[in-house]
């Protein structure tokens, strides 16, 4: 498996397919590239596909304390500037549409246009905080124990994928990758709580940027969508129904579509 050195850490990384475009995906908090399976395999015919593990996060290196975005987002500057020629499509999703705003306003020489998911440009709101300090303690002394699972998973997927008895089994696998998070984890959860807003910043964005959003998104509500769209010059805004803050894997297709009719101006 492909691991790269960058930045004082190990990161886990997949490069797959091939073309003209190079798609680099950043995955959520909690999660890793495997939530950009089914993307992956659908994009890969027609583009070379990157997804990367963030420090801390899947099979990447867990690093010393403290973690926060502007780390992360070095991470991810490091990782395209070994990986690709010149500038990437850039998709992230709630923790990596975190850091591809920041790529894109700092960087806009790495970022040919960027695609944002179920992510805000703002603080954590205050109301979020005392619950997810809550959660994030006790995965400190006690791991990701099914209690913290189960209330987390009420987070990361909209209730009437939930509620659907076809996603069953889907609902078993997501919680088992919930559930297998170490301890360390806390140091990522850390840098999402009490990130810093980026309203102004992303102001100065100039490539053309698609946001994507799940219409039961609980964790980063579709308002916070429409703020990014309203503040990126000629940024689209798209809405996924029946999807919470996890689209790729709760509305793969609908995700797959917009994300081919994006990169078809290219």
């Amino acid at each position: 498996m492909p691991y790269l050195q960058v930045n004082q850490v190990k990161l886990f990384y997949t490069d797959e397919g091939s073309g003209k475009e190079t798609i680099v995906f950043a995955h959520g908090l909690l999660w890793s590239h495997s939530m950009f399976r089914d993307q992956i395999d659908f994009l890969r015919k027609s583009y070379r596909v990157i997804a990367y593990d963030h420090r801390g996060q899947g099979q990447s290196e867990v690093t010393p304390g403290p973690y926060d975005m502007d780390l992360l987002t070095a991470d991810a500057l490091a990782l395209i500037e070994q990986l690709s020629d010149g500038p990437v499509h850039f998709v992230g999703l709630s923790m990596g549409g975190f850091v591809g705003m920041r790529l894109a306003a700092r960087h806009p020489e790495k970022i040919k246009s960027l695609i944002l998911l179920e992510t805000s440009a703002n603080t954590e709101p205050v109301e979020n905080l005392p619950k997810y300090k809550m959660l994030n303690g006790i995965v400190k002394w006690l791991g990701v124990i099914p209690p913290v699972a189960q209330s987390v998973m009420k987070i990361m997927f909209a209730q009437s994928w939930l509620d659907n008895p076809k996603n069953k089994s889907a609902i078993q696998t997501w919680t088992k990758a919930l559930q297998s998070n170490k301890k360390t984890i806390t140091r990522s959860v850390e840098a999402v709580i009490y990130r810093k807003g980026v309203e102004e910043e992303i102001r100065s964005i100039q490539c053309p940027t698609m946001i994507l959003v799940g219409d039961e998104d609980v964790a980063t509500k579709p308002e916070k969508a429409k703020f990014i769209q309203m503040s990126i010059p000629n940024a689209k805004l798209h809405m996924i129904p029946g999807a919470g803050h996890s689209s790729s894997i709760e509305k793969p297709d609908d995700v797959n579509r917009l994300i081919s009719e994006w990169m078809s101006q290219f």
